[in-house]
């Protein structure tokens, strides 16, 4: 069973389909790298959804360790010792370009 010893890994909704719709997994401890590439065995296929295949992350998915974005952190590299929450969120974008033109609209003068 997992415990306190693990890093919690919360999983956004697009990416459960990969976990068997778990929101959480949990993982050993260790470096961030380490955790995608153990995940990625345990969930095939969640490394490359995370992950460029240079190993780099993807652009659009931001990873927060501890309510931190690893891009402010060591990266890949950011160490992750027991009790650490990971989170995955892919990268929201504006909506549809009807959208955009409806915002720019002005209400009608009355």
């Amino acid at each position: 069973m997992a415990g306190a010893q693990d890093v919690v890994v919360r999983v956004p909704s697009p990416l459960r389909t990969l976990t068997g719709g778990a929101a959480e997994v949990r993982g050993a401890p260790g470096t961030l790298r380490s955790l995608i590439d153990e995940l990625d065995v345990a969930y095939p296929g969640l490394k490359a959804r995370i992950c460029e295949a240079d190993g780099s992350l993807r652009r659009f998915v931001n990873v927060f360790v501890n309510e931190e974005d690893v891009r402010f952190l060591q990266g890949l590299d950011t160490p992750l010792p027991a009790g650490t929450r990971v989170s995955v969120l892919p990268a929201v974008a504006g909506g549809s370009r009807a959208d955009r033109r409806l915002a720019h609209r002005r209400p009608a003068q009355g």
